[in-house]
């Protein structure tokens, strides 16, 4: 059989089209597009843990492909190229992500620990030891609406400037004190 003919037939045509997918997925992150989100609870329980979502499916995807390209055209349109086909992109996929697990870096984890040492806007009308929230800027640029409380008795309300200088795990709030924003070392319009 040729080589076209095997592609676009029957099992193989199934993974031609998911690897069309890998390789359309990729023009499109070169060019700027986001990734697929990282590890799912999925590829952990298959073994697959430790990189990109998308890296470990693209290896998949080729593999398997290739797999079953291969054995079509050594065995024919037999069901079992399909099983071989799939357990050898897993097995490929499993062996090829440890040496990567090493090589990509870890990613960036955020906690809202981040927020400590940041300038907020408050947005209730009045901020005190048991109530208050603030809309703060993560450094990624992302904004959040969080818990803040003060202490001391120097008045904090809605559009006042604070600085956010400890958290509180327990009460899973952010404690604040004023802050002139034009100290603010974060501030754009400068």
């Amino acid at each position: 059989m040729d080589f076209v003919e095997i592609a676009l037939g029957m099992p193989t045509v199934v993974f031609t089209v998911l690897l069309g997918l890998v390789v359309l997925y990729w023009v499109l992150a070169i060019i700027g597009f986001d990734a697929l989100a990282d590890d799912t609870d999925l590829l952990g329980v298959l073994g697959l843990r430790g990189v990109p979502t998308s890296v470990i499916l693209s290896l998949f995807v080729a593999v398997a492909w290739f797999l079953s390209l291969a054995g079509t055209d050594r065995f024919g349109k037999n069901p079992l190229v399909v099983v071989g086909a799939v357990a050898g992109g897993w097995l490929a996929a499993r062996l090829l992500i440890n040496p990567l697990r090493y090589v990509l870096p870890e990613p960036d984890v955020s906690s809202r620990n981040d927020f400590v040492g940041r300038v907020c806007v408050i947005r209730t009308g009045t901020v005190s030891e048991a109530f208050g929230q603030a809309e703060a800027h993560a450094s990624d640029g992302s904004s959040a609406l969080v818990e803040v409380r003060k202490v001391g008795s120097e008045p904090l309300g809605a559009g006042d400037t604070a600085l956010i200088f400890d958290y509180d795990a327990a009460g899973e709030f952010f404690w604040v004190m004023p802050y002139d924003a034009e100290l603010d070392p974060h501030r754009k319009d400068v």
